[in-house]
């Protein structure tokens, strides 16, 4: 069933107001050196939900999809993301899930296209891996890159599942991407399935390696603000793993 027109011009405007406020950010990119070695493979982006804002400001390499939601919702989202430079592919986890996943594999490797998912959605628990990611990586032959946000001037939703982050306009945000993670690495069947803490299942260590992105993007604002002037908000404070990242202030 198609949404409403009213529903569907919500999600325009939303869209648009959306590609406003983030063209106002200003954007200092951190990328991991291992990236340049799979420049020819697929990527599967892989972040936390509530980042997304921020992460929009960053000009992908090429078409990105994005999974989003049968529901209402979701129809709206639909019409959004157009207008932030993402391509659409809808299903859920929930509803309609092994559809949309099959939809995005067929669409990359029919095309020269990467993906992004939100790894703990679409409804949470918030910081839990579930297998979307992972499952398009293995069947495209790509890797997952880890993807985070920072921003040095903000508002966290804190009523929200997952305390979402809106940059202020014109504030300095970093994107963060980590080093490729590779399905190919892992060792066997068995291995894909042994839970990780709390009985998650993340063999490839996703949610670890977005955490560090984060670190990275948090060191990176840090960097460009004037001595002692380091503003990223408290819950953004996070001290950097000391992996190597090349970091340019894009503008």
């Amino acid at each position: 069933m198609s949404a409403p027109p009213r529903r569907l011009l919500a999600g325009t405007l939303t869209g648009l107001l959306a590609r406003l406020w983030v063209s106002s950010l200003r954007l200092t990119l951190v990328e991991a050196p291992a990236l340049a070695a799979v420049a020819e493979r697929p990527w599967i982006y892989a972040f936390w939900h509530g980042q997304q804002l921020a992460l929009l400001r960053w000009a992908r390499r090429r078409p990105t999809l994005a999974m989003v939601s049968l529901s209402r919702d979701g129809a709206l989202q639909a019409c959004a993301l157009p207008c932030l430079g993402m391509d659409i592919v809808r299903g859920s986890s929930s509803r309609g899930g092994a559809g949309g996943v099959r939809a995005m594999v067929r669409r990359m490797r029919a095309g020269d296209a990467d993906a992004a998912f939100a790894v703990d959605g679409p409804r949470g628990p918030r910081g839990t891996v579930a297998p979307g990611a992972l499952a398009v990586a293995r069947a495209t032959g790509g890797v997952v890159v880890p993807l985070a946000s920072a921003s040095a001037a903000g508002w966290v939703l804190e009523r929200t599942w997952d305390r979402y982050e809106l940059p202020r306009p014109f504030a300095r945000v970093a994107v963060a991407l980590g080093a490729p993670l590779d399905p190919r690495a892992l060792a066997a069947e068995g291995d894909e399935m042994r839970p990780r803490a709390g009985g998650a299942l993340d063999p490839l260590g996703i949610g670890p390696a977005i955490d560090a992105a984060r670190h990275r993007a948090v060191a990176a604002l840090q960097a460009c603000a004037p001595e002692g002037g380091a503003h990223a908000s408290a819950r953004q404070r996070e001290r950097d793993d000391g992996a190597t990242a090349t970091s340019r202030r894009v503008v």
